[in-house]
């Protein structure tokens, strides 16, 4: 448990399966500020942004509660507050999970996949880390024959189970679940320390010029390390909206890259650091995923 969230004891509330705050018997919704708090956290961290007018319904308080409640979060830099809700804080302990982060820049992220594919060989050993964008890309190397896949996501291995071919070879680490479907920690890591890749393709939670490539868990960030050593060649996919996110750990310098495929989106300025930095920076089009 995070050291600012208390578990939901009192009396006064239930606390349903489905996580909705069910009235008590006296039909209140009385909640202390900080089981409030950390509701709000728990509904950033599963969605990845929340409105007010949506935590006034659920939480059964005022406006004005709910944003002084925002303030408060924001000012302990566990998420940042925008007008008429909040979203994940840039410094991010806690990363929304996968369904969540499948619904943010879809076009972005199949452009992205599209090109990442072009690099991928018949016969070629691979890694796919865990992430929404490379398990885009796994749908995109369904077709290539004889090609050897170490992931460490059970989404990615999933798809590629699914794969008519039967001349490819799909290993799957093992280890410790995380929210967004990955397999973590030191039996993840002791399995990846004995594989010699052609290439790594890496999701990232966020890439910064000081901080490079980053992720907001640290088992996670141990074993996206061990990845990235296996392979001769790092390609970091990432749309624009990743620049400037910093999660907790890093996991590469941005140098480290061969290549960094990201969108057209992404800063001039951010540009401009990725290009002085990574081996090849490579901008995609949303047309580029067809």
């Amino acid at each position: 448990m995070h050291p600012h969230e208390q578990p939901l004891r009192e009396a006064v509330v239930i606390v349903s399966s489905m996580n909705e705050i069910e009235p008590s018997p006296d039909g209140s919704r009385a909640l202390f500020a900080h089981q409030r708090q950390d509701f709000i956290l728990g509904r950033v961290r599963e969605r990845g942004a929340v409105r007010v007018a949506d935590l006034v319904r659920e939480l059964g308080v005022s406006d004005m509660t709910i944003r002084r409640d925002l303030e408060t979060l924001d000012e302990r830099g566990l998420l940042v507050k925008v007008h008429g809700g909040a979203t994940v804080s840039p410094l991010a302990l806690y990363e929304p999970g996968f369904s969540a982060k499948s619904t943010l820049q879809l076009a972005e992220k199949a452009a992205i996949a599209a090109v990442a594919a072009r690099l991928v060989e018949p016969g070629m050993a691979i890694a796919l880390s865990a992430g929404t964008t490379t398990y885009a890309l796994a749908g995109r190397l369904a077709d290539i024959p004889g090609l050897t896949v170490v992931t460490n996501s059970i989404r990615v291995a999933d798809v590629l189970d699914r794969s008519p071919r039967h001349d490819q070879t799909v290993i799957l680490t093992g280890g410790v679940r995380t929210p967004s479907e990955a397999l973590v920690g030191s039996f993840a890591v002791a399995q990846l320390r004995t594989v010699h890749l052609d290439m790594v393709f890496m999701g990232v939670h966020g890439m910064e010029a000081r901080a490079g490539f980053t992720c907001p868990n640290l088992l996670e960030a141990e074993t996206d390390v061990a990845l990235i050593q296996a392979g001769r060649r790092l390609v970091v996919v990432a749309d624009h909206a990743k620049w400037g996110v910093i999660g907790i750990a890093s996991i590469a310098r941005l140098d480290q890259a061969d290549v960094l495929i990201s969108d057209v989106g992404l800063d001039p300025a951010a540009q401009a650091a990725a290009r002085d930095a990574v081996g090849e920076l490579v901008l995609v089009e949303v047309d580029d995923a067809r």
